[in-house]
């Protein structure tokens, strides 16, 4: 082969440059410590992150009998496209932990170790923190750690200012403390945990609408911070706020604000829960509410014998959906199998101990609502 005269292509001018990839990555050292707990072992260079599932520590000895890994993956949709439009990427982070801790929690798992994904087209570094910011946060908040992930450079797949993200988590629980629909039982309340608005679902008609009606993502709308009316609904028991988005503007929060609001994080309160519960099988089922709504996946608790009755009144529905519901003409039975309607996690309890349960997930942070019954059925979902 003749020797190569002038100067050569490089990779940097097809659009990767190694060095800056390089540069993000060794920058995310600090970022993901925060999240490590006893059980990470550090690895500098490795090619893969290393977790102990049992470990012997004088203080916090954590070790299984029959341990069961419990894995899921999951994305956060086209709510990265809102997130890219409006310049805000940390509170996707958030989502996408948030979608796959929940998942994971409802089999009865703590998680342990999350990874991500990301895809872009070039290595914007302020764009890159703020999305890992986010994903780390919520790691810490759930108790699980973050110990690794790939940052595809992919030019020419994506358009600039487009990107995507995955998430995948790892979790463990005892082999006799799974949840199954074989412990649910006629009589059973069902619990709502009040979500915190959208969360990571039916986005793709969120932004349809927003296009249609010619909404502006950056104005205050007074139908987006009146007070919510007082429904027939009560909490079971008076509870505190978290998972908020950030401040909001003395006058409310702007429409992009409040589409980018991050799903709430359940995973803390659920383990604590069935850690208070070691002995007595007091939960029999839970769903975490997503994509298809409350009729779409709370019936992936239910055995073929029974159904959930549904008091669709029995918690306050969150503004941001009636005021989707108007701005599109959106059908209410269109609504239901979309959106999560202000309910974004499912816990199906003894009658005997709802209250108690009630109680303690309200001590936990959150606002617990008794929506419904288990009845006689064949495996559906029924609202009222």
């Amino acid at each position: 082969m003749p020797p190569i005269k002038g100067p050569g292509l490089t990779y940097a001018d097809a659009g990767v440059d190694i060095d800056e990839k390089d540069a993000f990555t060794e920058s995310l050292d600090s970022v993901l410590r925060r999240t490590y707990t006893d059980r990470v072992i550090p690895n500098p260079g490795g090619f893969a992150g290393l977790f102990r599932l049992d470990y012997n520590h004088r203080l916090f000895a954590r070790n299984y009998k029959d341990p069961v890994l419990v894995a899921c993956c999951d994305g956060v949709g086209t709510k990265v496209k809102l997130a890219a439009d409006l310049g805000v990427f940390h509170t996707v982070g958030i989502d996408l932990v948030a979608m796959n801790v929940n998942d994971l929690i409802v089999q009865g798992a703590e998680p342990l170790f999350f990874l991500d994904y990301i895809a872009t087209p070039s290595v914007d570094k302020r764009f890159l923190h703020d999305l890992v910011r986010g994903i780390a946060e919520g790691c810490r908040r759930s108790g699980c750690s973050l110990i690794g992930g790939e940052t595809a450079h992919m030019p020419g797949i994506y358009r600039p200012g487009d990107f995507d993200l995955a998430g995948f988590c790892v979790g463990v629980v005892e082999l006799k403390r799974i949840q199954k629909p074989i412990r649910v039982r006629a009589g059973d309340v069902v619990l709502g945990l009040a979500s915190d608005g959208i969360h990571s679902n039916g986005y793709t008609l969120v932004r349809h609408v927003v296009d249609k009606a010619g909404l502006d993502l950056n104005k205050v709308y007074p139908e987006l911070t009146a007070t919510d009316t007082p429904a027939a609904a009560t909490p079971a028991r008076k509870t505190k706020g978290r998972n908020k988005a950030g401040a909001a503007p003395a006058d409310g929060p702007t429409l992009g604000q409040v589409l980018l609001t991050p799903t709430r994080l359940y995973a803390d309160p659920i383990v604590k829960l069935l850690r208070s519960y070691k002995v007595k099988n007091v939960i029999s089922g839970m769903a975490h509410i997503t994509g298809s709504g409350i009729g779409g996946n709370l019936c992936r608790a239910l055995p073929q014998t029974l159904d959930a009755r549904i008091d669709m009144n029995a918690w306050p529905r969150p503004k941001v959906f009636s005021f989707l519901q108007a701005q599109g003409r959106i059908s209410e039975e269109e609504m239901y199998r979309v959106f999560n309607l202000g309910i974004g996690y499912c816990v199906i309890v003894k009658r005997a101990f709802a209250e108690s349960v009630a109680e303690r997930l309200t001590k936990l942070g959150e606002k617990v609502y008794i929506i419904g019954e288990i009845v006689k059925g064949s495996g559906e979902v029924r609202p009222d």
